[in-house]
C-alpha cells in the first residue's frame, strides 16, 4: 500500500500537483538509505529495468551534457535527432550555437549533488510510445521535464524533450 501511495504522489508531482519534497512530507520522512545505495559519484540510484525507457534516460542525469554528445545520437529519432544534427552542423560551421548545453537539466546549473538528491523519474508506456517524466530541485527551484520516446525495433529511442517548467520543446528549435 505504501508503495502505491508513493507512486500516486510521484505521479501527482509529475503533473504539477506538488513538489518532490512535499510528497515525502505527506508520507512522513523517507526511509534512510543505506550508505552503500549511493554510488561514488553522489548520484542517488533510480530504479530502471534494463531496456526500459527510464534506463535510456537515466544516463543523461549521471553524465551532464550527454544529450549533445554525437556518440549518443543513435539513441534519438526525429524530430529530436534532426534538431541535434542541425545544431551540431551549425556549431561546426562556426556560425554559433543553437542549443543550451544543459537541456536535460532544464538549463539549470549543473549542481550534481542537489539534482541527485531530489531526482525522481516516472515512466508511462502506451504501446510503442513512452514518456519519462523527470523532476528535480536545483537551488530551491523545481524543474520538470518530459522525455518522449518511440519504440524502434526492440529499442526505445528519444523523439523529443519537453521542459514543463521552462516551457520549451527540443523539436521546436530551428538550428539552421
Amino acid at each position: 500500500m505504501r508503495v502505491t501511495v508513493r507512486l500516486l504522489l510521484a505521479l501527482a508531482c509529475a503533473v504539477g500537483c506538488c513538489n518532490a519534497a512535499g510528497a515525502d512530507g505527506l508520507l512522513g520522512a523517507a526511509p534512510a538509505k543505506p550508505s552503500s545505495a549511493v554510488p561514488p559519484s553522489g548520484n542517488t540510484p533510480v530504479a530502471a529495468q534494463p531496456g526500459s525507457p527510464t534506463a535510456l534516460i537515466k544516463p543523461f542525469y549521471e553524465h551532464f551534457g550527454l544529450e549533445r554528445d554525437p556518440a549518443q545520437r543513435s539513441n534519438f529519432v526525429d524530430p529530436a535527432k534532426k534538431v541535434l544534427d542541425d545544431a551540431e552542423a551549425l556549431e561546426k560551421s562556426g556560425q554559433g550555437e543553437c542549443l543550451d548545453p544543459n537541456m536535460a537539466l532544464d538549463n539549470a546549473d549543473a549542481d550534481r549533488d542537489a539534482i541527485a538528491g531530489s531526482l525522481k523519474m516516472l515512466e508511462a508506456i502506451d504501446g510503442d510510445r513512452a514518456k519519462v517524466v523527470v523532476a528535480f530541485v536545483e537551488d530551491g527551484h523545481p524543474h520538470r521535464l518530459e522525455w518522449k520516446l518511440e519504440k524502434v525495433g526492440d529499442a526505445w529511442k528519444i523523439a523529443d524533450l519537453l521542459s514543463v517548467t521552462g516551457e520549451w520543446e527540443l523539436s521546436q528549435y530551428q538550428c539552421e
